[in-house]
């Protein structure tokens, strides 16, 4: 048998296995995250700023229909973090 059968058949044939599976299966993810930032931080250096762009346009059209639907619940939120901004920015330029 494999491992994946041995682990199905063990969790079904103890009411908590299924528990047990899932904090060894988030265990191993949590061990392995070190290499997943590696590597992403190795991506990130890789990306040029035209690559970068694309990628910031690229979610902006896939997540720009659920902005405009809440755009009025965040609204007062976005325009204070805006006047913010632009005070740091100014600040900065003096």
């Amino acid at each position: 048998m494999t491992k994946a059968v041995e682990q199905q058949s063990s969790a079904a044939a103890s009411p908590g296995g299924k528990e047990e599976t899932t904090w060894s299966d988030l265990s191993r993810v949590r061990h392995g995250w070190q290499e997943v930032e590696a590597e992403e931080t190795r991506l990130l250096c890789q990306m040029t700023i035209e690559d970068s762009l694309r990628q910031l346009l690229a979610l902006q059209r896939a997540f720009e229909p659920h902005l405009q639907q809440t755009e009025a619940l965040f609204r007062a939120e976005r325009l204070a973090y805006l006047e913010e901004l632009q005070r740091r920015l100014a600040q900065l330029d003096e």
